[in-house]
């Protein structure tokens, strides 16, 4: 019997990125399938959340997400650039954002066709792992072909249905909060969510009571 799960992933939370390795590696080792379903970033959908946040927010979380990727020994960097246009002093969030927007729908475009887990895994590796320019250049090109897609395929369909997708994205954000939660990364198996890249172990365990297997 093939378990199904739903995660739901931001290609800017460092959270994201940090999980979605081992959730691929287990639905490659275990009778699960984990479907993608990307959503956009707070800074997307709440402009002034980092505005209202309090100051140590920021600097406990750079602390905390560089010593979670040296305990799992995952490569980490902060992304060149930010996937989301933001004035670093003021916190502000840019109007326009090319980079998210453009990356979170491949994202989706990916999901339909099966292929969500393994494009994000491959482009947060870019975004997260150290690549300079991830958005220039062939690096998401290697990424959708890693992950067995074609980026000039998946480009044409976000070019073409920019409205469709967001409203798919946007679909997906509304499903995370019907399941009870409303932020990255989230696992939702058996309408149940195990929130956090900590919660990851549990998800396994509660999967393990529902009969998971490995492949």
């Amino acid at each position: 019997m093939t378990l199904s799960a739903e995660l739901y992933f931001s290609f800017r939370s460092p959270y994201s990125y940090l999980a979605i390795g081992r959730y691929r590696a287990m639905a490659r080792d275990c009778a699960v399938d984990i479907s993608l379903r990307p959503v956009y970033p707070l800074a997307i959908r709440q402009p002034d959340f980092f505005e209202r946040n309090h100051p140590n927010w920021l600097q406990y979380t750079f602390l905390d997400m560089a010593r979670v990727a040296q305990f799992h020994d995952i490569p980490f960097a902060l992304p060149r650039p930010d996937p989301i246009v933001q004035d670093v002093a003021t916190r502000r969030i840019a109007p326009e954002q090319p980079y998210i927007r453009r990356i979170t729908r491949l994202g989706q475009a990916a999901a339909r066709r099966g292929r969500g887990l393994a494009f994000a895994h491959e482009a947060a590796q870019l975004i997260w792992g150290g690549a300079e320019n991830w958005h220039e250049g062939d690096h998401l090109a290697g990424a959708a072909e890693r992950a067995g897609l074609d980026l000039a395929e998946l480009d044409r369909e976000v070019a073409a249905e920019p409205e469709t997708l967001d409203a798919e994205i946007a679909a997906n954000q509304q499903a995370l909060e019907d399941a009870g939660h409303w932020g990255v990364p989230t696992l939702v198996f058996d309408g149940e969510p195990f929130f956090g890249q900590d919660r990851i172990a549990i998800a396994r365990w509660r999967m393990e009571q529902k009969g998971l297997e490995k492949r």
